[in-house]
């Protein structure tokens, strides 16, 4: 048991694909199923899909999520993927970011050649298909990173910088939306954020990955919870070798905690999209997204 930290939501994450076409098949992956960590444990997942797939299975992949793969098979103009889910959280450890390992000392870990020991976490050094490398990301990192600075000390300092710098504006990108652009424009979502820290990172040397998941909302004082208004949410994870993994935030300027509840980790968006496919046929299609995050 974990007392009083504890935090339980259900959460409802439902996708809605309406074409203007009949389709006459298609192949989907999904991942929506909560992922088990050392801070959150999935007590129940359920995915609803109509039509009904005529093939369906669950793996995992390379990274530890699950995966549910289906076929459609059969003319519709409509795809409903509802994922249902209940999670318990905690929050992660209050790290003194003071007495992490300098940025230093842990750059020079991850320079070839690189012990046995952090290979897992040297995966996350290199580029990756949305996020690359580049020196202007490192030249802007690296004003948070003196050689001597503790490590997540520096993180934490960069993390607040991009909050700071960058404008949330949901119309600015898409999922599409090349890091450069990001970069020139100031302006993006979650996605696009810890796209932009990892890029920071991986380009002075440091593993970093991309985190998926949710985010509960809290209303003004006064008024209700509305069903539906929460959202899909993304972060990033920066390896330290003290204490491994810390998630940071800079959507909201924060360490991750409890109220974020973790589905999938990867490199990038493209190793966590919730839900992909090809398919036959459709014409143009419009998609609608809603997303409940309720504490219970």
């Amino acid at each position: 048991m974990w007392g009083n930290e504890v935090m339980i939501f259900r959460i409802t994450h439902r996708t809605t694909y309406r074409y203007s076409e009949p389709v006459t098949v298609s192949q989907h992956a999904s991942r929506m199923a909560p992922r088990c960590t050392p801070h959150q444990q999935a007590r129940d997942f359920k995915l609803q899909i109509k039509p009904v797939p005529s093939l369906q299975s669950t793996r995992r992949d390379y990274f530890g999520n699950s995966v549910c793969v289906f076929s459609v098979q059969g003319l519709h103009k409509e795809l409903d993927v509802t994922a249902t889910s209940t999670v318990e959280t905690k929050a992660q450890p209050k790290h003194d970011l003071a007495k992490s390992p300098t940025f230093g000392d842990v750059r020079s870990m991850f320079l070839d050649p690189v012990s046995p020991d952090l290979c897992e976490a040297y995966q996350f050094v290199f580029d990756s298909p949305q996020v690359r490398c580049h020196p202007d990301y490192a030249a802007y990192a690296q004003a948070s990173f003196a050689a001597d600075k503790p490590l997540l000390e520096g993180v934490r300092d960069l993390t607040h910088r991009i909050h700071e710098d960058f404008k949330f504006d949901p119309t600015a990108t898409t999922v599409a939306t090349p890091l450069d652009e990001v970069w020139a424009k100031r302006h993006g979502v979650c996605q696009d954020f810890a796209h932009m820290a990892i890029a920071c990172l991986r380009s002075i040397g440091l593993p970093a990955s991309y985190v998926s998941g949710y985010l509960r909302t809290v209303p003004p004082p006064g008024k209700p919870r509305l069903v539906g208004a929460d959202q899909s949410h993304a972060w990033f994870s920066v390896y330290c070798p003290t204490v491994g993994w810390v998630d940071f935030d800079p959507t909201n300027d924060c360490l991750v905690g409890e109220d974020h509840p973790v589905v999938a980790i990867g490199r990038d968006y493209s190793d966590v999209s919730p839900l992909v496919g090809i398919l036959t046929g459709g014409g143009e299609h419009q998609v609608f997204v809603g997303v409940d995050v309720e504490p219970i």
